[in-house]
C-alpha cells in the first residue's frame, strides 16, 4: 500500500504574446532517467492561500514579481499523485493564468533542489507540445491549453 505525504501546491501557466507556455525541463533525483517539463510553481508554505504561493513561485523561478490579486482566480483545480525522490506525493494543486508580451526567465530564485534537478526552460506552442513525445504535466496540459485560448475555460 502506498503511504502518500499531503501536499498543497499552486502552479502557473505562464503565456507569452505569441501563446506559447513556459515549461522547466526537469528530473526526479531518484530515477534519473524520468525527465519531464513542467509549469512554474510548487507547493505552499503553511497558511498560504493559492494566488500568494504562486505569486512567490513565479517570482523565485522566473523573476517575474506580480502581487497575488493580479494572477485572479484560479483557472482549474486537480489533485495528482506522484513520487518525487522516492516520496510519493497527493498534492491538491490550483493553476493560475498569466500573460506577458515575452518575458526573459531569470531562474536565480531557484532553491537548491530546483537547481539540481531543473535542467533548462522553454516557451511551448501548444502546437508544438501536443506533438511532442516529450514528457510534460500535466499529461492534458495541450487539450487544457487549447480551451483556455479558444475562451472556454481551463476545466
Amino acid at each position: 500500500m502506498t503511504v502518500y505525504t499531503p501536499r498543497r501546491a499552486a502552479r502557473v501557466l505562464l503565456l507569452d504574446a505569441s501563446d506559447r507556455v513556459l515549461l522547466f525541463a526537469g528530473s526526479d533525483p531518484a530515477r534519473p532517467g524520468h525527465r519531464y517539463w513542467f509549469t512554474p510553481g510548487g507547493g505552499l508554505d503553511p497558511g498560504e492561500s493559492p494566488a500568494a504561493g504562486a505569486a512567490r513561485e513565479l517570482a523565485e523561478e522566473t523573476g517575474l514579481r506580480l502581487a497575488p490579486a493580479e494572477l485572479g482566480a484560479p483557472i482549474w483545480a486537480e489533485t495528482v499523485e506522484f513520487p518525487f525522490d522516492g516520496v510519493w506525493y497527493r498534492q491538491e494543486q490550483e493553476f493560475f493564468l498569466v500573460r506577458v508580451p515575452d518575458w526573459e526567465v531569470d531562474t536565480a530564485g531557484f532553491n537548491e533542489i530546483e537547481r539540481a534537478n531543473v535542467h533548462g526552460h522553454r516557451w511551448w506552442a501548444v502546437a508544438d507540445l501536443a506533438a511532442s513525445a516529450e514528457r510534460y504535466y500535466p499529461p492534458d496540459l495541450p487539450g487544457r491549453l487549447g480551451s483556455v485560448l479558444r475562451g472556454s475555460g481551463g476545466c
